[in-house]
């Protein structure tokens, strides 16, 4: 009874054994995330006015996405105290008990000097200094200091998850454009928006972890009026690379409709304020908010890869 008692008093960074299987490995790099991450750095690779040899662009591209994963694996490891109080992440390898802290670290160490380095050489050094920043943001800027002493932690934090095009644009090029910093500007405004209607219905969860999310510091109603600020200016945002000149009237066109129906599902969030319904509108938009970087980021990379197909046709010798 006593050996009962003792083990259920035991904690996920009290296992010196490791029970993890490569699944458990792969949910520490937080796949879902690594994805978005490798989508909007291609964007930035094939906005590029050069064009790539595929196989350091696929080269680049893999780097990058171990740097998010990398990421995401130092993330868990730091947070692991707040993942256990929380329902949506006590799942996770470390507060589930299958990784340790120190296995988490020292895997995340790893790989983030692996991907640097890899990025360096296989691009240029540009490119793996900024990835190199991406990872210090994510983790010692949010993760260690802004998610749990601000509000705007989502806010400021989020640059993090925008640098991806940048990052993709100087794999290809060796420089930083206004055309990436276009696409960090979306990603960045995005955000906000995104992150707190999750925030609306999760806020007790975010309160039992001690997380100073914007419904818990400054309360829903406010939270609703900034989600809906953010859509506002993201709107006539999302245009950018058309006007610009790097995406065409069809990227123009849908980036005003999906604008549009942004500011919808705001609106709805910031009009209905209480019972069961307003839930169901923060959550609808946390999925269209999902929709909307994805339709755009892929309109960009759709068309650039038609592009480069039919230039291909155009050269080959029949």
């Amino acid at each position: 009874m006593s050996f009962i008692s003792g083990s259920s008093e035991r904690t996920a960074s009290d296992l010196t054994v490791s029970i993890a299987s490569p699944s458990d490995y792969l949910a520490l790099l937080k796949p879902r995330v690594m994805s978005l991450v490798v989508f909007t750095a291609l964007a930035g690779v094939l906005i590029a006015p050069t064009h790539v040899h595929p196989v350091i662009g696929f080269a680049s591209l893999l780097a990058i996405a171990v740097g998010a994963g990398a990421s995401g694996a130092l993330n868990m490891w730091y947070d692991a105290d707040i993942d256990v109080l929380m329902k949506r992440t006590r799942k996770r390898p470390i507060p589930a008990g299958k990784i340790s802290e120190g296995d988490a670290l020292g895997f995340g160490a790893t790989l983030a000097v692996l991907s640097v380095m890899t990025l360096g050489i296989v691009a240029n050094w540009l490119a793996a200094a900024l990835l190199a920043f991406t990872i210090f943001f994510y983790v010692v800027i949010y993760t260690m200091w802004l998610k749990r002493s601000t509000p705007q932690n989502i806010v400021i934090g989020g640059a993090a998850g925008a640098f991806p095009p940048i990052v993709g644009y100087a794999a290809a090029t060796g420089e930083i454009s206004l055309a990436s910093l276009a696409l960090f500007a979306i990603i960045f405004v995005w955000t906000p928006p995104h992150f707190w209607s999750l925030a609306l219905v999760k806020a007790d969860e975010y309160g039992r972890a001690g997380i100073p999310m914007l419904p818990n510091v400054k309360g829903a109603n406010r939270t609703r009026l900034e989600i809906l600020l953010y859509a506002i200016v993201l709107a006539p945002l999302g245009l950018s690379p058309w006007l610009l000149g790097f995406a065409s009237l069809a990227y123009g066109l849908l980036a005003t409709v999906l604008g549009a129906l942004m500011l919808l599902f705001a609106a709805r969030v910031y009009f209905v304020r209480t019972g069961e319904r307003a839930d169901r509108c923060a959550k609808s938009l946390f999925g269209f908010s999902i929709l909307y970087l994805f339709l755009l980021f892929a309109e960009i990379v759709g068309e650039r890869l038609l592009a480069f197909s039919q230039r291909l046709t155009i050269n080959l010798p029949w």
